[in-house]
């Protein structure tokens, strides 16, 4: 059994535990859970960070005999990250609903929990049926948490979240079981190394049909335009927690499989299919903002922003260059900080005030000091502000498409233009001017609880912002020899495979 089996597993046995513990102390039990599973998964980043290009922390076990489902799993540094990302949100999560949630709490912090180890199974799973199992797990907790939880109209926003992923996951699921069928297993490493050896030969339709379904599966998880409709209503129906986590590790699920996947599996057709994701992304990153600007509910504004800046993420990973894909990476780990904690204080303001129109706010910052700086860094950091993490993914992803084509980058940039506009208008209305009766009697500022939760992700934005070396060397390796398999000949792919495995890392 390795760390990562630990980190994995651990998220199972605290949903276990929480159900089974008794209800006055499931807020204390979901925080020392979480906060502990945080702290093992630190013990991750050596190992990997050492030694870029490979998988660290295998297990490869035999799970089912007839079909042969293994158990694969394993780490690199494209999802050592957002494995870290996860463990990290979910005690904020677990921190923000503490005063929120207080109807059938054990179970709230019981399906937060469970939603931590399907996403993490999801980030570090090898086997592409063992990958599409913790892709189904991570929608039920959310399902639930918006369906329950949620708001007036949290029925129906929960079914349209769920339709639309599952309407995706059946087409992921065909072309992995044809996978299968031509190649004799489910093992994403066996596969891989098949296609690359020429002992598989795909023909070029079944390559684009397999293609096109596991890219509509992880477009519609990103969401990239114009299958982002389910995004909005998911993000204002869902309680605080769910917004949090929705919007900065479940998105990823989209963008990490097109990296993952698509690219290295199928890298012909992804070139040709190219200049169409592109044109979708820039169109995303277009439309997210405009539709931001007039948005008058507080977390519609954010989710359209998601809807705009995922957009950079695509166009960084469809750009097959070193920089874009770097930034696309990065700007993934940039964007679950950064609108998280947008998320995060757009709920602290809802919990005085009960409401999420902007209208219903105005001079906040005379009651509320603190929080208006945090709020102001996280605007600045959401906007790409030199200095904080946002900076970093835009310009590589931009430099990246420009590299490729630079119309792309000019385009993608006025993105850049419009979430300035958005987000210092939205700042603007909610903090400036006059503060109302209801406002100066209602919003109060940050207590010790909301500061333990803002405090690390503002600290975040000013290290990643500063020293992105502490991130980027694991992901440029790896990111560096997808694009070798994607950009190069057989013969280049051959003398350094996409996948290798580090066994003996414990």
């Amino acid at each position: 059994m390795t760390l990562l089996d630990a980190v994995l597993f651990l998220p199972l046995l605290g949903f276990i535990a929480l159900l089974i513990a008794p209800a006055s102390v499931s807020r204390m039990a979901a925080l020392a859970i979480s906060l502990g599973i945080f702290v093992v998964s630190l013990g991750l980043i050596g190992t990997v960070t050492d030694a870029p290009g490979v998988y660290s922390f295998v297990s490869n076990s035999q799970w089912i005999d007839v079909p042969s489902i293994k158990y694969h799993v394993g780490l690199d540094g494209l999802s050592l990250w957002l494995v870290i990302l996860t463990t990290l949100l979910t005690p904020i999560a677990v921190l923000v609903s503490w005063k929120y949630i207080d109807q059938r709490v054990k179970l709230f912090y019981a399906f937060l929990i469970l939603l931590e180890f399907g996403v993490i199974g999801v980030f570090v799973s090898l086997d592409l049926f063992l990958f599409y199992v913790f892709w189904e797990v991570s929608l039920v907790p959310m399902y639930f948490l918006i369906g329950i939880w949620g708001h007036e109209r949290r029925i129906y926003a929960a079914v349209k979240f769920f339709l639309y992923t599952m309407a995706g996951s059946v087409l992921m699921l065909a072309a992995i079981i044809y996978l299968y069928s031509q190649t004799g297993t489910f093992d994403y490493v066996a596969i891989l190394q098949k296609l690359t050896t020429g002992q598989v030969a795909l023909t070029a339709q079944a390559q684009m049909l397999l293609f096109l379904a596991f890219f509509l599966s992880f477009a519609i998880k990103v969401p990239l335009f114009p299958l982002h409709t389910w995004l909005p209503d998911a993000h204002v129906e869902a309680p605080t927690a769910g917004s949090i986590m929705l919007a900065s590790v479940m998105l990823k699920m989209g963008t990490y499989g097109l990296v993952r996947f698509c690219l290295p599996l199928f890298p012909e057709t992804a070139h040709k299919a190219a200049p169409c994701v592109v044109a979708l992304a820039v169109i995303g990153i277009v439309y997210g903002a405009l539709v931001a600007l007039v948005q008058p509910n507080m977390k519609k504004l954010v989710a359209y922003s998601s809807v705009s800046h995922l957009g950079f993420v695509v166009l960084g990973i469809f750009s097959f260059t070193q920089q874009g894909l770097d930034g696309a990476v990065y700007q993934m780990l940039n964007h679950g900080v950064s609108t998280g904690a947008l998320f995060m204080l757009v709920g602290y303001l809802y919990e005085r005030q009960h409401s999420l129109e902007i209208s219903a706010y105005g001079g906040v910052a005379t009651p509320a000091p603190n929080l208006a700086v945090v709020f102001l860094i996280t605007t600045l950091a959401s906007i790409g502000l030199p200095v904080l993490n946002g900076f970093v993914g835009e310009y590589l992803v931009l430099q990246g498409a420009s590299q490729a084509n630079f119309t792309w980058a000019v385009f993608a940039a006025l993105g850049v233009i419009l979430s300035a506009c958005y987000m210092l208008w939205l700042y603007q209305r909610t903090f400036y001017g006059r503060a109302s009766h209801s406002v100066s009697h209602h919003i109060t500022d940050l207590n010790s609880r909301e500061w333990a939760a803002a405090l690390p992700l503002v600290l975040l934005m000013f290290w990643m912002g500063i020293y992105s070396q502490s991130f980027m060397p694991a992901i440029s390796t790896q990111n560096a020899l997808i694009l070798q398999r994607v950009n190069g000949s057989a013969a280049a792919a051959l003398q350094a495979p996409v996948v290798k495995e580090v066994a003996n890392a414990r």
